[in-house]
């Protein structure tokens, strides 16, 4: 079972940071007085994924755009490079995500791709979307990205590299480890899934509605054409 969100966007450079930090007296850290883009930095995405049972969280720290496909991504890095190790004998993944967003119940985006992951890693993907109001519930935000934030507190954050040591050094006195990488793949925007695509995820026993609220909660099967050595997948295929 893993919880997965999109942190909030972060400006790359010499921005204030909220928070307190120690600091020598009269050498406070210097940063830019507007918060405006720097066009040479950009921004950070960090999207996390948080395993409940092991206490261990992944996050990506997107250079480019906050999309479905980024969001996947992010989860099959997550099980290629940490989960499958753990989980070796695993069948079934549940993931429980916020109802908006990249990862919004709503995104044919995210459901093609979470039938991809389905496909390409021969998991039974079963996707739970928390209501509408609840997104403070999803427990990645309060075992994992508050202890991120409090991490790298008073801190400018003044390249992608800083963002991404300062939360692969983020622990708790309850055993918290956090991996983290830069991902620079190209995500782009507004990617139109037509409707026969989606007709289909259904009609080919893919998409499998629950009957409690089956907007927010779904299972997605892989395939049963192919044999598990065909099932592959390359991380960060993106352009």
């Amino acid at each position: 079972m893993i919880s997965v969100d999109a942190k909030k966007k972060e400006l790359v450079g010499a921005y204030k940071n909220g928070g307190r930090e120690w600091r020598p007296v009269g050498e406070p850290e210097p940063v830019k007085v507007h918060d405006f883009i720097d066009p040479a930095l950009g921004k950070a995405n960090p999207y996390g994924v948080y395993d409940v049972a092991n206490n261990t969280g992944w996050v990506s720290v997107g250079t480019d755009h906050d999309t479905a496909a980024f969001a996947v991504n992010t989860i099959a890095t997550w099980w290629q490079q940490v989960g499958k190790p753990l989980h070796p004998n695993a069948s079934r993944l549940l993931i429980c995500a916020d109802g908006g967003g990249s990862n919004g119940y709503r995104t044919r985006l995210w459901k093609t791709e979470i039938a991809e992951l389905a496909e390409s890693t021969g998991l039974t993907v079963t996707v739970c979307h928390l209501p509408p109001g609840t997104s403070k519930w999803n427990k990645i935000e309060h075992r994992l990205f508050s202890h991120i934030s409090m991490n790298w507190r008073g801190r400018p954050l003044t390249s992608h590299e800083v963002i991404v040591n300062t939360i692969a050094a983020t622990t708790t006195s309850t055993g918290l480890t956090v991996r983290a990488e830069l991902d620079d793949a190209t995500y782009p925007t507004a990617v139109k899934i037509p409707d026969k695509d989606i007709e289909a995820l259904g009609t080919n026993g893919t998409l499998i509605r629950h009957d409690f609220h089956g907007e927010w909660n779904y299972t997605l099967t892989p395939g049963t054409n192919d044999t598990p050595q065909d099932r592959t997948r390359l991380i960060n295929h993106r352009l």
